[in-house]
């Protein structure tokens, strides 16, 4: 069945973490490199270099690198909103946005991510709904994983390409 639309879809997991380390794992770059990227680079609107641990803000620009991936694939975008808390934004892949919402419901955490304003686009090969639903899948079980055993799923090898976990 397809879905009602493919400009936009939502991923939700629920994590055994703090709602600060959940906001932390999304809003700096050693918590993003931790299970999501290789490389996170953040630079504020006048041009400094976020810390490793420095939470961002609305209007970073951002450098990421992934794993398993060259760096001839680099994500260059802006960070939207982060509310130092439990909401953070961001654009992505194809002038999408990327929002992910932190909530609590029966005393469990939960990470939402909505993908949206995607390019609706029937070409398997350029379906970001496809591709992106299927990485934020992927990703969203890191972070469980990293966040409550320790265990990171992601392929580090360039030589192995055209797999679940890159």
């Amino acid at each position: 069945m397809f879905p009602p639309s493919w400009s936009t879809f939502s991923r939700r997991i629920p994590v055994n973490a703090s709602i600060e380390k959940l906001y932390a794992a999304w809003a700096t770059q050693a918590g993003l490199e931790q299970w999501f990227l290789r490389q996170a680079v953040f630079t504020s609107p006048e041009g400094t270099l976020r810390g490793r641990e420095e939470l961002v803000q609305a209007s970073d620009r951002f450098l990421w690198l992934w794993h398993g991936w060259s760096d001839d694939h680099p994500e260059k975008k802006e960070i939207l909103a982060a509310n130092d808390k439990d909401f953070f934004q961001f654009s992505f892949s194809g002038n999408c946005i990327v929002s992910v919402e932190i909530t609590t419901e029966q005393n469990v955490n939960f990470v939402n991510l909505t993908q949206s304003k995607i390019p609706e686009n029937l070409d398997p090969k350029e379906n970001l709904h496809v591709a992106c639903s299927n990485g934020w899948t992927f990703y969203l079980t890191n972070l469980k994983s990293v966040l409550e055993g320790g265990l990171d799923l992601r392929n580090r090898d360039l030589t192995i390409q055209n797999v679940v976990n890159a």
